[in-house]
């Protein structure tokens, strides 16, 4: 009788397995038959045992176990709301962001009521290449969009499941520096960009070359390039991809040998100071039509200060201007690169726009933030900061199944997300993981537009920095003293103002006229 029992046992459990694996809704459970089972049970006991084991809800980094629920419920569609107060120490908390909302804040409809969008679409106020007239400028459709992120270094479903997903979203996905892949091709609008090994668009030697940059451009639904200078993961470094992770199909994308290590170089070969730099903007921008613009950690300011002069006495600029936070990760780096090079977002991106507004040539650009900015009270902060787009990066892995494991490395990603390892790959299901980030990126526009309500306002970039505090302990102090702004700097001009009415208007009937809600499980 026990051999039988253990044979029923043993059934059950291969039955199980089987299930599993063929189940495509959680990846865990795809790749990892029935152990994967007890990382859900952990989950659910997590919140009923914290109180005697484990950490509290705010000490993980770099993101802690509220921003992931809040990520993995708004992705899923599920309750996404947190009860019993919050459990952050207000007064004891050091460069706390606080929103202070207005006495009669701003009514909106709600589902079933006239002007109701399910989409929460959310244009951008500025036009993406209209100050230097590009003949393919245009104004970006989602406020919210993906960083940059390379096929190689995430996988194949995971890049696949991006590209659907910003088109369900009407956002768009930065390619990064890794060129454009077959999975960029799903539809979804791209940023292409172009780092210092020139991936998609080089010669044998590994130098620019216009011939190819030309073809790989015809080749996808490109709406802009972005040249990265530097990244937050490790800005002022280089990178390498290891030979055995160069699949012939990776070779074939970024025109590079198989079976050799990809090298990313410090600095570009196109260009080496402003003035050259601007140049090469502008070859690309007239060669192509497409909006130009740039990609940078920041660390010295003189670089910041002498664009901003190039820009006022010369007309040459960039598009548009990314900036990455010293805090940004999703590219594996030497640690001393990830914790001490490059200033935070905040102070990066601030001292920026001074020494832009100062100069009177920060309505001539496209600002847009990147660094862990994809939660409501950041992106709020980063866009009265001046910011005009917010991209997200990390925040965009996990809705897509990312668990911050921190493998990321090693090529031994549990996920799915950062490998490519076949058997891990497998349990991503590009499919749902779209739908997934789709209603990540749609919950995110639809808080911010609550929040911009909650201030009065129509659309978030119409929120004012002087609606925000930073709380040191006890002190108060408003957000535009800390960051030494003067009244007005951070929001569009009165003309972008005036256009956010129209556009989100428009955005609205082009909805209606599809008929697509374009949010789903």
């Amino acid at each position: 009788m026990p051999i039988y029992s253990l044979l029923g046992a043993l059934l059950v459990l291969l039955l199980i397995a089987v299930a599993d694996r063929l189940q495509r809704a959680h990846t865990i459970k795809r790749n990892f038959p029935i152990v994967g089972r007890f990382r859900y049970w952990f989950e659910a006991l997590g919140g009923p045992m914290r109180q005697y084991i484990v950490t509290g809800n705010d000490e993980e980094r770099p993101f802690s176990r509220d921003q992931r629920r809040w990520v993995y419920a708004s992705a899923k569609r599920e309750n996404n709301y947190f009860g019993f107060g919050t459990d952050n120490d207000l007064e004891q908390s050091h460069g706390y962001v606080i929103i202070r909302h207005a006495a009669f804040p701003r009514l909106a409809p709600v589902s079933g009521q006239p002007g109701y969008d399910p989409t929460y679409a959310l244009p951008c106020a500025k036009v993406l290449g209209g100050y230097r007239q590009r003949a393919r400028a245009f104004r970006p459709t989602s406020i919210v969009n993906t960083s940059a992120m390379s096929y190689g270094s995430l996988s194949s479903a995971a890049v696949e499941a991006i590209n659907r997903g910003v088109k369900i979203a009407g956002a768009m996905q930065n390619t990064g520096e890794g060129g454009i892949s077959d999975h960029h091709r799903k539809g979804g609008d791209i940023v292409w960009q172009i780092g210092t090994g020139y991936f998609g668009c080089r010669d044998e030697h590994g130098n620019f070359s216009i011939d190819r940059f030309l073809e790989s451009v015809a080749s996808a639904p490109v709406r802009a390039i972005e040249i990265k200078l530097s990244q937050g993961a490790k800005p002022g470094l280089g990178g390498v991809l290891p030979a055995a992770k160069v699949t012939p199909e990776i070779a074939r994308i970024r025109l590079i040998p198989l079976g050799r290590d990809c090298i990313s170089p410090a600095a570009h070969t196109a260009f080496n100071d402003v003035s050259s730099m601007l140049d090469f903007i502008e070859r690309l921008a007239d060669a192509t039509g497409l909006p130009v613009g740039i990609k940078s950690a920041v660390g010295e300011l003189e670089f910041w200060a002498e664009l901003a002069r190039q820009i006022d006495t010369t007309g040459r600029a960039p598009d548009f201007i990314t900036i990455d936070g010293g805090e940004g990760g999703t590219g594996a780096a030497p640690l001393v690169f990830s914790d001490h090079v490059a200033l935070p977002f905040k102070l990066g991106f601030s001292s920026i726009y001074r020494s832009f507004a100062e100069r009177g040539v920060h309505e001539r650009v496209v600002f847009i933030g990147s660094g862990k900015l994809g939660f409501p009270a950041q992106s709020l902060l980063a866009l009265g900061l001046g910011c005009d787009l917010i991209n997200v990066a990390r925040e965009a892995m996990l809705a897509i199944g990312c668990i911050q494991a921190q493998q990321c490395h090693t090529g031994h990603c549990p996920t799915g997300v950062a490998t490519q390892s076949a058997w891990l790959v497998g349990g991503l299901d590009p499919t749902d993981k779209a739908a997934r980030l789709a209603n990540y990126l749609i919950t995110l526009r639809k808080d911010l537009i609550a929040l911009a309500h909650a201030c009065g306002e129509l659309h978030p970039a119409l929120v004012s920095l002087g609606r925000v505090d930073i709380l040191d302990g006890l002190a108060r102090r408003p957000a535009r003293e800390v960051f030494a702004y003067e009244p007005g700097w951070g929001l569009p001009s009165a003309a972008d103002q005036a256009a956010i009415h129209t556009a989100l208007a428009d955005a609205l009937a082009a909805r209606v006229a599809t008929h697509n809600p374009a949010v789903r499980h």
